[in-house]
């Protein structure tokens, strides 16, 4: 089923992209310009159609070291109704209703525990970025001390928005809140602390805070060069939110 739909998905935006570029579908050379157009448009999506997967780390040994003890440093749970509130609380709902992280799975969120003390030289972030093909990485420092313009830059964060391609974070230092929808558009808060990384895939509406603790120190991996293209919302016409839905479930 989930091979069936990929190649419906892929068939799906072939025929989109045809039908938005007449142009480019015309003669030899033209064949070549859609081909073209179209690898570029299915590139986000080529490691599982822009959708994270923990099956290609089944069967390694080290997997197990970065599932044991996710709860510890990954926590998540369905988020109050309070819009106007300090986006830095924690918005629990009254009684707390928690998200087990097998449910992060079902969206396609990844959550994992890694050694935050030794990343220089841990082999299990080696193993993620060599599956995942993560060839880039930086780190980021969010500490009102070192941004004479913290509020607005994390208002600004915490805009709604997507991306066309996976979002990976793994907090060294710290803590925050990811904020993702589920299926139902209902926000789901996932919070990390040190030795937590988290894979969002393309086409998920999310947005980022900073909790009350005011500070982060985080490492941003990325597959091919950082693209720091924000999709606010609404884009539900763009192929990575179509594929989003699709691999939930959600009705489209």
């Amino acid at each position: 089923m989930a091979v069936m739909k990929r190649a419906l998905s892929v068939s799906f935006l072939v025929v989109l992209l045809v039908s938005l570029h007449p142009r480019e579908a015309r003669g030899e050379d033209g064949l070549r310009s859609l081909e073209s157009l179209i690898h570029q448009e299915l590139l986000p999506f080529e490691q599982g159609l822009g959708f994270p997967s923990v099956a290609p780390f089944r069967g390694d040994l080290a997997i197990s070291d970065m599932q044991d003890g996710v709860e510890d440093v990954v926590e998540a749970w369905y988020m109050d109704d309070d819009t106007e509130g300090d986006q830095r609380l924690p918005h629990r709902r009254q009684p707390n209703d928690p998200v087990p992280l097998s449910r992060l799975l079902d969206l396609g969120v990844v959550p994992m525990r890694l050694d935050a003390e030794n990343h220089e030289s841990d082999a299990n972030l080696t193993v993620i970025r060599d599956h995942r093909g993560y060839m880039d990485m930086d780190i980021v420092e969010l500490i009102p001390e070192k941004m004479p313009n913290y509020e607005a830059m994390i208002k600004r964060f915490f805009e709604e928005h997507l991306h066309a391609d996976e979002e990976v974070r793994y907090c060294l230092e710290g803590s925050g809140y990811f904020d993702i929808r589920d299926e139902d558009d209902r926000w789901i808060r996932v919070s990390a602390r040190k030795g937590g990384l988290i894979i969002m895939p393309a086409g998920i509406y999310h947005r980022f805070t900073l909790d009350t603790s005011n500070y982060i120190k985080a490492m941003r991996l990325f597959s091919g060069g950082p693209d720091w293209t924000a999709y606010n919302r609404p884009h539900d016409h763009l192929p990575a939110r179509y594929l989003s839905l699709l691999n939930t479930g959600a009705n489209l």
